[in-house]
């Protein structure tokens, strides 16, 4: 009986080894996710909105609109640019997003195939035990 009792303590050992690996493996993409939207919440947050600003600024420039029409003109672009920068990083945020999709779906996948690894292996753990008990009764 020993000997038996001796398989099932390392098949239990084995089994919470590959538990712990599904858990860490978790555990990463939890934290890249938790880290790629915080760092987007910055992004959204620490953005300035140009296009109020160019508003604003036009709206009090337009009174001497004739003497500072180069001045206008440069901020007018300035937000154009801004705005170009502004969309620009969004598309990067978005392609990020559907990175952290695609490295989530893969760790998914791993963590399904090391799932039927283990299943396999302890089914051909239990089977081997089975037959141990099997060859131990038939020797008793």
């Amino acid at each position: 009986m020993s000997k038996v009792d001796e398989l099932i303590a390392a098949l239990k050992k084995e089994e919470k080894k590959k538990t712990n690996i599904l858990v860490w493996i978790l555990a990463i993409v939890g934290a890249i996710a938790a880290i790629a939207g915080i760092a987007y919440a910055v992004y959204r947050f620490l953005t300035p909105d140009y296009l109020e600003d160019f508003e604003e600024d036009f709206d009090d420039d337009l009174e001497d609109c004739f003497e500072d029409e180069d001045k206008a003109d440069d901020k007018h672009e300035e937000a154009k640019e801004a705005v170009e920068e502004a969309k620009e990083a969004e598309e990067a945020v978005e392609e990020a997003k559907e990175a952290m999709a695609d490295a989530a779906e893969a760790v998914k996948d791993v963590a399904s195939e090391k799932a039927e690894e283990i299943k396999a292996n302890v089914a051909e753990a239990a089977a081997q035990a089975a037959e141990a008990v099997e060859k131990k009764a038939e020797e008793e």
